[in-house]
C-alpha cells in the first residue's frame, strides 16, 4: 500500500495536538558535519621483531581501521612514508591479498609485489560499490631501529572483503524518494563505537542520499541546516527557521527510522534551534510516523497468486480459486504481475505458435485493455500504486504504459538505460523495487541493477547500472527484489537460490534442499519465499532455521506453477 504525503501530515496533525506520544577518493568511515565525539583507538601495531611479510599482512588488517586518522595503520609506516601516505584516496575492497618477495632485496630492504581480485569500494559516507578488476601494488620496506617498517606505498586503503564484515557494520539511512511518499534505504557500511552511533548516522543523514541514488530521491535540506551534536539526551540542529512544517515531519521521520532500524533505543527527542523540531512534541517514536512506515510487514497484507496452465489462480489457505475476468478463464497467459488495487498487466501468447504475443492490461473488475504486440515480452513490473507498467520487448526495448487519469488512455514510452561498457545483452528479467527507484535486470545469464532516474518530461531512465554477484555470471534465470531490500536470485547452479544484499557487497547460499535447479521463477512475501523449480512450485520461511527444506505450496502439491505476490 503506497503512503501518500497526505498520510504523513494526518501524522503531524496528530502530533501537535497530542504530546503523548573503482578509484575514488572517498573516506570509508562516516562523514561528520559536526565535531565528532573522541573514541579511544584499540592499541595495537607492529610486533616486535615481526618478519616483514606478516607486518605487511598486518598492516592490510589495520587499514580497515580509520579511527584517529587511521593511527594503528600509520604504526607501521616509517615516518616518511606515514607523512606522505593519504588514506583518503580509493578505498578498494578484494577478495584477498597475495604477495611476492621481489627481485634485489638486501638484508634492511625488501620489495613485495601486492595482488588481488578488486570486488567493490567503499565510497564516501560507507556507500558500498561493486566492482571488477585487479589489484596490483608495490610496497617497499625497511629496517628502521631494528624493526620492519613500509618505507613506500601507493596512496589509498585496500582490505579483504572479511575486514568490511569484521570492521564494519551496515546500517540503514532513509531518504524519501522524488514524491515525498516513500523512504528508501540507502545502506551504509560504519566503523563506529555504539556510543556515538546515533550522532554518526545523523551526520550521514545530513550529508544527503549517496551518490548512486541520489537520481531517484528528493533533495537535501537546505544548507543553513546543521546538526550540532547529542546534548542532554536530546539531537539537537541548527538552522530551521524557514523549513515548513510538512519538511520538518519528513526529516523527523527520516531520523526516527534510520535511528529505530540501527537498534537505537527510543523515543528520540529532537530540537532545532532550541525548541521541539515539531511543535507541540518532546519525543517521537516510529508509532508517530507509522504512515511513512519503511518496513512492509506494517503496511498491508501479501497476497499469493500462482500462474498454472496458462490461467491465474487465486491461493488461500490450502485452496486455490480462479482469479476474476479474462485471467481465470484464459488458458493462454505466459506470464503477469499483479498490483495490490486489482490491476494487472499480463501477456497472452500460446508457446511455440508464429503469432506474435499480446500486453494486456486490465483489473479483477473485467475491464482491460490491449497495449501491443510483440515477439517477446518479459514479465511485466508494476511501479508503485500501479502507476505505470513496465516490461522489455524483444530482449532490448524497454517500455513504460501509462493510463491516462482523466481519459483512461493507454500511452507507451520508452525508458532509456545506460548500462556499462562492452553489455549489449538481451533482458530476460525486469523487476523494479517496491519503492520503483530500483531495477534488478538479467542480462545474458547475468545480473544487473540500477537506479531510476525521473527526467524532467516524466520520462524515466535507468543510471548507475552495475553487476552483482558476478561470480554467478552466465547462471542466472529468475530475481525479484525481498521486501527487506536484498535479491531472491534463481539459477542454473548447484548453488539454485542466492541471496544478494542490496547494495552487491554479498551473496549467501540458501537451502537447496528438495530443489532441483533450474530454478525459473522466484517471489517473497515478508513472511514466505518461493520459486519454481524443474519440478513444482515450493516455499520456505523467510526466516528461521538455517537450512528448511523447500516444500510445495499447499492447494499446489504436484502443480509446477510460477507465484504471483501483491500487496
Amino acid at each position: 500500500m503506497r503512503k501518500t504525503l497526505a498520510c504523513l501530515t494526518v501524522a503531524l496533525t496528530a502530533l501537535t495536538t497530542s504530546c503523548a506520544s573503482l578509484p575514488t577518493n572517498s573516506a570509508p568511515h562516516v562523514i561528520r558535519s559536526f565535531a565528532p565525539e573522541e573514541t579511544e583507538t584499540q592499541e595495537a601495531g607492529p610486533k616486535e621483531g615481526q618478519e616483514p611479510d606478516l607486518l605487511l599482512r598486518d598492516f592490510y588488517h589495520a587499514s580497515a581501521t580509520p579511527d584517529g586518522d587511521y593511527e594503528t595503520a600509520r604504526a607501521y609506516l616509517t615516518e616518511g612514508a606515514s607523512a606522505a601516505w593519504d588514506p583518503t584516496g580509493q578505498k578498494l575492497v578484494v577478495d584477498s591479498i597475495g604477495m611476492t618477495t621481489l627481485p634485489g632485496s638486501s638484508v634492511g630492504q625488501r620489495s613485495f609485489a601486492v595482488h588481488g581480485q578488486v570486488v567493490g569500494t567503499v565510497r564516501s559516507g560507507g556507500s558500498y560499490t561493486p566492482e571488477r578488476g585487479d589489484y596490483e601494488a608495490t610496497i617497499d620496506m625497511e629496517m628502521v631501529d631494528g624493526q620492519w617498517r613500509i618505507s613506500s606505498l601507493p596512496q589509498g586503503v585496500v582490505f579483504e572483503r572479511t575486514e568490511l564484515r569484521n570492521q564494519y557494520q551496515p546500517y540503514n539511512l532513509y531518504f524519501f524518494d522524488h514524491d515525498d511518499q516513500e523512504l528508501v534505504t540507502d545502506r551504509r557500511w560504519v566503523h563506529s563505537r555504539r556510543e556515538t552511533l546515533a550522532s554518526d548516522l545523523i551526520g550521514l543523514l545530513m550529508e544527503g542520499p549517496s551518490e548512486r541514488l541520489r537520481p531517484a530521491l528528493t533533495g537535501s535540506l537546505p544548507s543553513s541546516v546543521t546538526y550540532t551534536g547529542e546534548q542532554d539526551g536530546a539531537y539537537t540542529f541548527n538552522g530551521f527557521a524557514d523549513v515548513g512544517e510538512e519538511e520538518r515531519a519528513r526529516f523527523a521521520a527520516q531520523v526516527v527510522w534510520t535511528l529505530a532500524s540501527a537498534g537505537v533505543t527510543g523515543p528520540y527527542t529532537l530540537e532545532a534551534d532550541g525548541q521541539p523540531l515539531i511543535d507541540g512534541t518532546t519525543a517521537l517514536d516510529t508509532d508517530d510516523f507509522i504512515a511513512a512506515s519503511p518496513l512492509v510487514e506494517t503496511v498491508g497484507e501479501t497476497k499469493l497468486y500462482a500462474l498454472s496452465s496458462g490461467k491465474v489462480v487465486r491461493v488461500d489457505e490450502r485452496s486455490t480459486q480462479p482469479v476474476e475476468g479474462s485471467l481465470g478463464t484464459a488458458s493462454d497467459v505466459a506470464t503477469v504481475d499483479i498490483a495490490s488495487g486489482g490491476e494487472w498487466a499480463a501477456i497472452f501468447g500460446k508457446p511455440g505458435d508464429d503469432e506474435d504475443d499480446v500486453f494486456r492490461v486490465g483489473r479483477f473488475d473485467g475491464t482491460e485493455a490491449e497495449v501491443m504486440r510483440a515477439g517477446t515480452f518479459t514479465r511485466p513490473s508494476f511501479e508503485p500504486e500501479a502507476a505505470a507498467v513496465w516490461t522489455v520487448v524483444d530482449g532490448k526495448r524497454i517500455l513504460r504504459t501509462v493510463q491516462s487519469a482523466a481519459t483512461g488512455n493507454l500511452t507507451t514510452g520508452e525508458v532509456k538505460v545506460e548500462l556499462p561498457k562492452g553489455v549489449d545483452g538481451n533482458i530476460s528479467v525486469l523487476r523494479l523495487s517496491r519503492t520503483g527507484t530500483r531495477v534488478v535486470m538479467v542480462i545474458d545469464g547475468s545480473l544487473y541493477t540500477g537506479i531510476v532516474r525521473r527526467e524532467a518530461s516524466g520520462e524515466r531512465t535507468i543510471v548507475n547500472v552495475y553487476e552483482y554477484a558476478q561470480e554467478l555470471a552466465g547462471s542466472v534465470i529468475s530475481a525479484d527484489w525481498r521486501p527487506d531490500g536484498s535479491l531472491l536470485v534463481g539459477t542454473t547452479s548447484t548453488t539454485p537460490v542466492m541471496r544478494v544484499e542490496q547494495d552487491g557487497s554479498s551473496m549467501t547460499a540458501m537451502s537447496a534442499g528438495n530443489i532441483s535447479a533450474p530454478v525459473v521463477a522466484v517471489a517473497a512475501s515478508p513472511s514466505t519465499l518461493y520459486v519454481t523449480d524443474a519440478n513444482a512450485l515450493l516455499q520456505v520461511p523467510a526466516s528461521g532455521a538455517d537450512n528448511p527444506i523447500w516444500r510445495e505450496v499447499p492447494g499446489l502439491e504436484g502443480v509446477r506453477a510460477l507465484p504471483i505476490t501483491s500487496r
